[in-house]
C-alpha cells in the first residue's frame, strides 16, 4: 500500500509541476480562458490545424459548436490522416467505417456509428441532433438518414489506405480477439499509441461562456467489421455539461466505454477536482481495475472547466493536446501519463 500511495502522491506532484509550468509557457498556460474569452483544444498533433479551423468561428464571437464542427472536418478531410475520416484505414475486410458525436452545453447531442460512404460524419451528427428525436444512429441507418438530408455517397477507400491493407493481408489473422488487429498493425504494437492514434477529440469555449464538444474517428486499423469504439458514445468519447465543463477521450475506446470515461471526468470536476486532476483520477480508475493489460495499452483524456482551465492525462507517453486561444493558435502540449 504505502508503494502505491508514495506512486500516485509522485504522479500528483509531476500533473502540478506540469501545470505550473504551462502557465509560464508560450501557450500562455493551459489555465485560464485567452484573451477573448474563448478557447478550443483537441487532441493529438494534428489538433493544432484542427483548431486553427475552429478559431475564426470563435475570435468573430460565433458559437462553440459551430467552432467545433468545422474544427474537426479538418481531419475528416486530411488524406495523410488515416486515423479520422475518408483516408481512414479499413476494418479487416476492407471497408472504410465512421464513427462521430457532437455535443452542446445544454445536453443536446447527436452521433452516428459505422457509417460509411459519407465524408464528413460530424456534419451528419449534427443533423441527428438538430433534425430527429434520436441521440444516435448507425450502420445503414445512419448513412440512409445522411442521404435522405442530401450528403454526398463517395467510395472512402483511398488508394493508399487499399494498399496498406492489402499488405496486412498477407499475414493477418482473422480471429476476434481483443486488439489483435493493432498489434497486427505494426508501428509501435501500442494500441491507440502514437502512431496509431484513432481519434480527435475536440473542446471549446466561446466568448459567451458556452461550451461543446466533438469527437470524430475512423477507428482502429484493421478492426473487426462493425466495431465501434467510443468515439460516437456520449458519456464515453465525449461528454459536455455547461454547468461544469467538457471532456473527450482517445485510445482504446473499449476501456473507455468500461468506465463512462468522459462522463466520469466531468462528473469528477463537478466534484471540485481540476481539470487536470480529474483526468488523472479517470485514468487511475482504469488502471487499477486492469493493471495488467494497462501496460499495453493507451487511453487519454482531455477536459475543460466552465472557466476554460484544461487538463489531460493518458496512460502512455506521447499522448498530446493542442491548444487554441487569443494569445496562439498553434499551441501543442505533451501529456502526463502513468509510465
Amino acid at each position: 500500500m504505502a508503494d502505491r500511495r508514495d506512486f500516485l502522491k509522485a504522479s500528483l506532484l509531476g500533473a502540478s509541476a506540469w501545470a505550473l509550468a504551462g502557465q509560464v509557457g508560450a501557450t500562455a498556460a493551459a489555465t485560464g480562458k485567452g484573451a477573448s474569452g474563448a478557447r478550443v483544444v483537441s487532441t493529438w498533433d494534428f489538433g493544432v490545424a484542427a483548431n486553427q479551423a475552429a478559431w475564426p468561428v470563435l475570435a468573430q464571437g460565433g458559437h462553440a459548436l459551430d467552432a467545433v464542427e468545422a474544427g474537426v472536418m479538418v481531419p475528416e478531410a486530411d488524406l495523410k490522416n488515416h486515423s479520422v475520416g475518408r483516408a481512414g484505414y479499413p476494418d479487416r475486410d476492407g471497408h472504410v467505417s465512421l464513427d462521430a458525436s457532437i455535443m452542446d452545453a445544454d445536453g443536446s447531442c447527436g452521433a452516428v456509428a459505422a457509417l460509411e460512404h459519407i465524408a464528413h460524419p460530424i456534419q451528419v451528427a449534427r443533423r441527428v441532433m438538430e433534425r430527429t428525436p434520436h441521440v444516435l444512429l448507425a450502420g445503414d441507418g445512419a448513412l440512409q438518414f445522411a442521404l435522405e438530408q442530401g450528403f454526398k455517397k463517395e467510395e472512402l477507400l483511398t488508394p493508399e489506405s487499399e494498399l496498406a491493407w492489402k499488405e496486412w493481408l498477407k499475414t493477418a489473422h482473422y480471429q476476434p480477439s481483443i486488439n489483435s488487429e493493432v498489434r497486427d498493425y505494426g508501428k509501435t504494437g501500442l494500441p491507440g499509441g502514437k502512431d496509431n492514434h484513432d481519434t480527435i477529440g475536440m473542446l471549446a469555449i466561446d466568448a459567451q461562456g458556452r461550451l461543446a464538444g466533438a469527437c470524430t474517428t475512423s477507428g482502429m486499423a484493421w478492426k473487426l467489421r462493425g466495431r465501434v469504439g467510443d468515439s460516437p458514445i456520449i458519456g464515453a468519447g465525449l461528454y459536455v455539461d455547461g454547468e461544469v465543463g467538457a471532456a473527450t477521450s482517445t485510445g482504446v475506446g473499449e476501456e473507455v466505454i468500461r468506465n463512462a470515461g468522459s462522463f466520469l471526468v466531468v462528473e469528477l470536476m463537478r466534484h471540485g477536482r481540476t481539470p487536470q486532476e480529474a483526468c488523472h483520477e479517470a485514468v487511475m480508475r482504469i488502471v487499477k481495475k486492469r493493471p495488467n493489460a494497462s501496460k499495453d495499452l493507451q487511453v487519454g483524456f482531455l477536459a475543460m472547466n466552465r472557466d476554460g482551465d484544461v487538463g489531460a492525462f493518458a496512460i502512455q507517453p506521447g499522448f498530446s493536446y493542442a491548444v487554441c486561444d487569443a494569445g496562439r493558435q498553434d499551441g501543442l502540449l505533451p501529456a502526463k501519463s502513468v509510465f
